[in-house]
């Protein structure tokens, strides 16, 4: 469990309250708009409406006391950004900020954020991929380079066994798990033979993913 600071409860930031909720951890929200703040209630632990690009505001929260600090906020790039700044200035451990355009990512992770989020850019290469390829279920981007998909198992590898497959070495890419029926398997070997009933999670580069899977 890790002390969370959520600045920015719109539809972004409500879903992020809600996941961590979730999974449990305790969440301190901060918001300008009394409204958002209420409806955010039943997922954080404590709230807060109140100005982050205030520095005597953010110092009243105790910065240093949270694990980490997500910063939210949109329609407002320039308030996003001071709140960055801010908080790395007040001592933040590890600040998260949300970026709506490139240039945008650029400015914050060189003004405080050690990690930027882009949920419109992101869902967009997902739905992209996953709706014009039937054979692709899943899409899960780690970063520029690198990805797990869920695909089906081609035709030429059903039968086949994954040591006898050699995927590792003819394709640079790893198989984590097979589904089948709903069920998440990821306790295989060279010796678990595939199926076209099955799903694969496939690890590797999105090259070598998209050239083995013709995605």
């Amino acid at each position: 469990m890790k002390n969370i600071l959520l600045i920015g409860t719109g539809r972004f930031g409500r879903h992020i309250a809600v996941q961590l909720y979730q999974l449990g951890h305790q969440v301190m929200a901060v918001d300008t708009n009394e409204e958002r703040i209420s409806d955010v209630l039943p997922y954080v632990t404590n709230a807060q409406i109140g100005d982050s690009t205030n520095a005597e505001f953010l110092c009243s929260l105790g910065i240093g006391n949270f694990d980490v600090c997500i910063v939210t906020i949109s329609g407002n790039f320039q308030n996003s950004l001071e709140t960055t700044s801010l908080l790395k200035e007040l001592g933040a451990k590890r600040v998260v900020s949300r970026a709506e355009r490139d240039v945008q990512a650029k400015f914050l992770l060189r003004n405080g954020a050690d990690h930027v989020v882009y949920p419109e850019k992101q869902v967009a290469k997902w739905a992209a991929i996953r709706y014009t390829a039937d054979h692709i279920f899943d899409y899960i981007e780690f970063d520029e380079q690198h990805a797990i998909i869920e695909v089906e198992v081609p035709e030429g590898w059903v039968g086949k066994s994954i040591g006898e497959l050699n995927i590792r070495s003819k394709f640079g890419i790893n198989i984590l798990g097979i589904k089948h029926s709903g069920k998440t398997d990821v306790s295989i070997t060279p010796d678990t033979v595939l199926s076209g009933e099955m799903t694969i999670l496939a690890l590797g580069e999105y090259k070598a993913l998209q050239k083995c899977f013709r995605i």
